[in-house]
């Protein structure tokens, strides 16, 4: 059980995840992307991009720390799991909530144009949303073993998404000092799996042990069926068939859904100081087509007082036959039936808010500074942040920005560099700069960002 724990935390720390957007570059002069993150936004002329490179975008955030799951004991990598490490150690820095929230975007191609009396842009990318949420008392129990107190882990949830994406969008002037965009966003469906932990309490006293769950998994994956086996259950003479799911098996894989989503967005510019922008984004669904469900069929319950065993291996309440019953009690309380496929279910794919304000100095029009406030809406695996940013384009080719930023995943040091002289753009940058690494290779405070493209404007 603690090393399983384990494993899953530190998978879900190492898996690599292609962000959606960089907010380093929400002011930056010339970065071709201001769109995805507001479609008020306009370039000063038109791109394309380079196949699979315009946005190549590397990101994890956490507020699970690796350095809080790693340690070093005499020169060698450990987990926390190690008698060295001690409970107080460990669990002084673990939230009451550790999340993993990872936003995934691949942008395949992607077009901008002036017309219509606007700009416009055309894209088409593939997105993943992976979000993971873990209660510390996960961590209590992995690390200290059950003693005598009650341990809740009913807030243990996880949801992953994959969809592509068919964007068109068009950014529109109103007068001198509005201007409104849009975008709609066709959407094809690929997979949706979501696990939770509707209840799930242990109660142990020097009397009795007692433990309750309900949990469910939800499938939406065109061609998925759970692999399920079957188990005898219950007393010697009177033991049943239970069938319960130990896996899954795709055939025949293809899309599952379908979707329909908004970006909305406006920039208004106060005087030739102050400009102020906010932008809704990613406001729709997935309408899927398959949802194949395994569940414990409500509560499970187990409850046991037995703690005095018989020496004679043949009583009925032998040390032998009440360890067996204890194991396979607590086995069945995780075990979740396969409850075939329940129809079509809709999900939300999460939506995102920016608020931006933007300072210009009168004194050099080419130095600004702002501020963008991000807010992720989604059950359960909401976040915000904001950045301060300092923003600079010396020459018409070159610009940069340097920000710090603080939020539910702590705080960031970013910035990006854009060379964008005539027929070509690249550029680079990180939301989180990278520190201090583990042996592994893996960043210590849990974040990690990497953002570059290649694009061709005209």
């Amino acid at each position: 059980m603690k090393n399983y724990i384990a494993t899953i935390v530190l998978l879900a720390l190492c898996i690599p995840i292609k962000a959606q957007n960089t907010n380093s570059g929400y002011f930056t002069d010339g970065y071709l992307y201001r769109h995805e993150l507001n479609p008020a936004f306009a370039n000063s002329q038109g791109y394309a991009s380079m196949i699979g490179m315009g946005n190549i975008n590397v990101k994890m955030n956490s507020n699970l720390r690796t350095d809080d799951i790693l340690y070093n004991i005499n020169g060698e990598t450990t987990t926390f799991l190690n008698p060295g490490v001690s409970s107080s150690e460990f669990l002084n820095d673990i939230k009451d909530i550790s999340k993993i929230n990872t936003n995934a975007r691949l942008d395949i191609i992607s077009v901008g144009f002036k017309g219509m009396g606007g700009y416009n842009n055309i894209g088409i990318n593939t997105r993943t949303d992976i979000n993971t949420r873990i209660p510390k008392s996960i961590f209590v129990l992995a690390k200290e073993g059950p003693q005598n107190q009650e341990y809740d882990i009913s807030d243990f949830s996880a949801d992953a998404s994959v969809y592509a994406e068919l964007v068109l969008g068009h950014s529109h002037k109103l007068n001198d000092k509005l201007r409104i965009g849009a975008n709609m966003k066709f959407l094809v469906g690929v997979a949706n799996i979501s696990a939770k932990f509707n209840k799930a309490k242990i109660i142990l006293d020097q009397d009795a042990f007692q433990a309750v769950t309900n949990a469910e998994i939800h499938s939406s994956v065109k061609g998925l069926t759970y692999e399920t086996e079957i188990k005898e259950r219950g007393p010697e003479g009177n033991k049943t068939e239970h069938e319960y799911v130990t896996g899954a098996d795709i055939d025949n894989f293809k899309p599952n859904g379908f979707g329909l989503a908004f970006d909305l967005g406006a920039e208004y510019k106060i005087n030739d100081s102050w400009t102020v922008s906010a932008a809704l984004l990613d406001l729709g669904y997935i309408r899927w087509s398959t949802d194949m469900v395994a569940s414990t069929n409500g509560d499970r319950h187990f409850t046991t007082d037995k703690y005095i065993f018989n020496t004679d291996k043949e009583a009925d309440n032998s040390f032998e036959n009440e360890s067996d019953r204890l194991l396979e009690g607590l086995a069945a309380l995780y075990e979740l039936q396969d409850n075939g496929d329940r129809g079509a279910r809709s999900t939300g794919i999460g939506a995102t808010m920016n608020i931006g304000v933007e300072y210009t100095l009168p004194s050099y029009n080419k130095l600004k500074f702002g501020l963008l406030n991000t807010s992720h809406f989604k059950k359960n695996y909401s976040w915000t942040e904001f950045r301060l940013s300092a923003n600079c384009a010396p020459t018409n080719i070159f610009s940069v920005t340097a920000n710090v930023a603080a939020g539910t995943f702590g705080t960031s040091f970013g910035w990006l560099m854009n060379f964008h002289p005539n027929g070509f753009n690249i550029y680079a940058g990180m939301d989180h700069t990278l520190g201090s690494l583990a042996k592994q290779g893996l960043p210590l405070s849990g974040r990690a960002h990497v953002n570059l493209g290649i694009n061709f404007p005209f």
